[in-house]
């Protein structure tokens, strides 16, 4: 049984967060069938009728709660085609899923505004519905809302009617097919912006935030040019709004033509706003403006395929904004962002592959988000690499044009690409995608050879016996200066290059591989790092390789700080970024903290020397991202100079003076590490006063950094008490890997746990995934034996338990 289209009229009162509505659904069932099986969830029924005869009759209808289904008992056996009309009434929750309503302020009362969020599986909250992607409709959306409100849906308005009584009906006009998870409707006083060159780009924010759109609107028109082009396929619906919304439990929703977002990830701020929040906002919007094509138009047969969207969508965000801004070298941000997160991820033995075997289902969380999304964009990246740029497009072409409006799966790609290519892309990938891990390839030389051999990469011992096909890219450098590379597809567990009297062979050149290279001699490459003559992606693979070693206890931090003495010149953004990373990461773990710091200490001094502590207009994209992570770990590896000028910043702000946003954050962390409690003051003030959420995110990581044991429990309460639960994992997430709080967290943790049990979720599976690794060093017996009865009694979690659990053992054996 297959639908065809929704005819859905709901009704939300935004006064006593309730919603009435009735939906037609055309559908087929090829055979003949005595029951009609929806889903649903938290709506209450009256009644179900059946179209017999051009006349609706009454079917007695019954709920599973447990099994989230609407069972509809036809009066005879039917097939064909079927109308069934349904009223219910429904709640718009404060769950931040389904049909809910978000908060504001307006004039100093409480507004709210109502909008969905169905993504994987809620559409159910909002009407009755067969709730899978594969089963796409058309879907006609009509809406009576209030005369003072917009409505909002996928489409454009068809008609808009007054009723009387204050009240409007508005029709939208009809989606193409689609599946449930993408339908969209919103309500509230929403102001709209249209973008100034392509009308088909519109913006909807709260009264008075349609000003900070027009970054957005710019980015999201350039986005929409790019996609449309590069796929060779037009954009199919009349509109794309990008809504901002303040209450969201993630960071945006591709619904098809009515995307939305947090507020921090689509406005724009003057004077607040840093240049890495604008590089983040343009991410965040090509992502899911990717996502209009894969997602949308062609759609995953099964959750277990969610990766042939979310892959394809984080990949393409960075082909994006790399083909618009160029110079602010955004594969390197997705090497150190998306590479090195995936790469953390599944070197853990709690790890999944990116396509689920069976029929278990696939759901986004902080344990497999990394897995779908940055694992799957970086092997979409090797792709490329395998088979070219040229047939790489082509391939995905083929693939979106044979597929649109339908369902797909992953033996569909592979078909598309090898339909025109000549490579054997299935079974490459195949080894890639259906088991978990990846491989670390031991490069050993012998005279004029170099044997590389793979095996399994995990942090924690481990027997595994598996193996991928590789395709392998080295550079030889020779004794000449001249530079040889090497292309090989390492399909068994061992492969021999022939390199003559190379000096070096760099393997996994230009770091397109997600794999690992364990070399024999790291400092064999030391003279080609000091004189630059390896990229700047090589020279960050080989420190951030070694680095993998200390964290799986092969190499020691000793041994990991002396290679870094090679970077002591280093100036890319790059290399940098991931060394003040590990070095703060190590420093968190290890009980080598004042090895750690000094060494730290001196390298980045000697950067912000060199790249000026204040920032300036003109400068790289690149060093002002660098200069606000460089800032705030050099005060806190115990910086004088970098702490002076900090405080000094922060004394600034606090008399109202201007702060550059571009060192706001870092200057912002320091005036909470060395604040008293007049700070402490200060900053609950800023945070209810600002308008801005950009602004709110900032200082709620900074309320994470204070020093004293009072000020963090001042904190941490605050949070509980005041903070919207959107956001309440922000600073504390950041409060337990901050090293001077905690020593306190744990014991704070388990008082307040059935107060972080209300929040959502996804976001409370971040405060587990944060206080297990860090806060349970030092209570690792502890820590252990409460979660695993936790476990039994929340078994949802079960997941980020083990994987925390595991992260837990990796940094004990870091201290041995």
């Amino acid at each position: 049984m297959n639908p065809i289209r929704y005819s859905v009229r709901l009704e939300p009162d935004l006064q006593t967060f309730e919603f009435s509505g009735n939906v037609e659904i055309l559908m087929e069932s090829p055979s003949p069938i005595s029951e009609i099986v929806l889903n649903t969830l938290e709506i209450a029924y009256w009644r179900c009728q059946i179209n017999i005869e051009e006349q609706f009759r009454e079917c007695p209808f019954c709920v599973d709660p447990e099994k989230e289904t609407l069972n509809i008992r036809l009066p005879k056996e039917m097939s064909g085609l079927l109308t069934v009309r349904i009223d219910f009434k429904g709640i718009i929750n404060n769950k931040m899923a389904g049909f809910y309503r978000s908060q504001y302020v307006k004039d100093g009362n409480p507004r709210f505004i109502a909008v969905t969020q169905f993504e994987e599986s809620d559409a159910r909250r909002a009407f009755p519905c067969m709730d899978h992607p594969l089963k796409k409709a058309e879907f006609d959306i009509e809406l009576i809302v209030d005369e003072g409100l917009s409505a909002i849906s996928n489409t454009d308005i068809e008609s808009e009617e007054s009723l009387g009584h204050g009240k409007k009906r508005v029709r939208f006009r009809r989606t193409p097919r689609m599946s449930t998870y993408l339908v969209f409707f919103g309500v509230g006083e929403f102001e709209f912006k249209l973008d100034e060159i392509d009308a088909r780009v519109r913006s909807a924010a709260l009264p008075g935030l349609s000003e900070h759109t027009r970054f957005a609107l710019d980015f999201g028109r350039k986005s929409l040019r790019f996609c449309e082009n590069y796929y060779d396929i037009a954009y199919p619906l009349p509109k794309m709004d990008l809504i901002a919304v303040p209450d969201f439990a993630f960071g945006a929703m591709e619904n098809w033509g009515a995307i939305t977002f947090r507020e921090n990830l689509l406005l724009r701020y003057p004077g607040i706003t840093a240049r890495s929040g604008e590089g983040r906002i343009c991410e965040i919007i090509a992502h899911e403006i990717v996502h209009q094509w894969f997602g949308n138009l062609v759609s995953p047969s099964d959750w277990k395929y969610l990766w042939l969207n979310e892959s394809f969508a984080t990949y393409f965000a960075y082909h994006v904004v790399e083909h618009y801004q160029p110079d602010w070298e955004y594969w390197s941000h997705f090497l150190q962002g998306q590479t090195e997160g995936a790469f953390s991820r599944d070197a853990l033995h709690n790890t999944i592959p990116i396509e689920i075997p069976g029929g278990q289902l696939m759901v986004i969380n902080s344990g497999t988000a990394p897995i779908i999304y940055n694992k799957g964009g970086s092997l979409l990246r090797q792709i490329e690499g395998f088979i070219g740029a040229e047939q790489f497009r082509k391939g995905l072409y083929h693939y979106l044009k044979t597929h649109a409006y339908k369902c797909a799966e992953s033996q569909d790609l592979w078909q598309a690409f090898e339909a025109v290519s000549s490579q054997n892309i299935t079974a490459m990938v195949k080894s890639w995608i259906g088991q978990p891990g990846f491989p670390i390839i031991t490069a050993k030389r012998d005279g004029n050879k170099l044997i590389l051999t793979q095996s399994r990469f995990t942090h924690l011992p481990n027997d595994s016996a598996q193996t991928w096909m590789i395709p392998v890219i080295a550079d030889v450098f020779a004794k000449d200066g001249s530079v040889r590379r090497i292309s090989a597809l390492m399909e068994d567990k061992t492969l021999t290059l022939d390199i003559g009297d190379a000096i070096v062979c760099k393997v996994n050149a230009g770091q397109f591989g997600f794999y690992r290279v364990r070399y024999d001699s790291f400092d064999a490459f030391g003279n080609l790092i000091l004189s630059q003559k390896l990229s700047a992606q090589d020279r960050w693979g080989l420190q951030n390789d070694l680095y993998a070693l200390v964290r799986s206890g092969e190499v020691s931090i000793g041994e990991y700080l002396q290679f870094l003495t090679n970077y002591k010149e280093e100036k890319a953004f790059l290399p940098l970024t991931s060394i003040a990373g590990n070095l703060y990461h190590a420093f968190l773990v290890t009980d080598e903290r004042k090895k750690i710091a000094d060494f730290g200490k001196s390298l980045i001094e000697r950067v912000l020397e060199d790249i000026g502590y204040e920032p300036v207009e003109t400068e790289a994209h690149t060093v002002s991202v660098l200069r606000d992570q460089l800032l705030w770990t050099a005060v806190l590896f115990g910086s004088e100079p970098a702490e002076k000028f900090a405080s000094a910043k922060f004394r600034d702000m606090m008399r109202g003076e201007s702060v550059h946003p571009d060192i706001m954050r870092s200057v912002m962390q320091t005036g909470a590490l060395t604040g008293d409690d007049a700070v402490s003051d200060w900053f609950c003030k800023k945070l209810e006063s600002s308008s801005s959420e950009y602004e709110r995110m900032n200082i709620l990581g900074a309320i994470a950094c204070f020093r004293n044991k009072s000020q963090i429990e001042r904190a941490c309460q605050y949070v509980l008490d005041t903070v919207p639960d959107r956001n309440k994992f922000v600073p504390l997430t950041a409060m337990m890997s901050n090293p001077f709080a905690i020593p306190y967290m744990w014991d704070w943790y388990v008082s307040h746990i059935a107060e972080l049990e209300k929040m959502h979720p996804l976001l409370y599976e971040r405060i587990i995934g944060a206080v297990i690794p860090y806060c349970g060093i030092e209570h690792s017996e502890a820590v252990k034996a409460f979660f695993t009865s936790y476990i039994e009694k929340c078994p949802n979690m079960k997941d980020i338990v083990d994987l925390s659990l595991e992260k837990l053992e990796i940094h004990l054996r870091m201290r041995r």
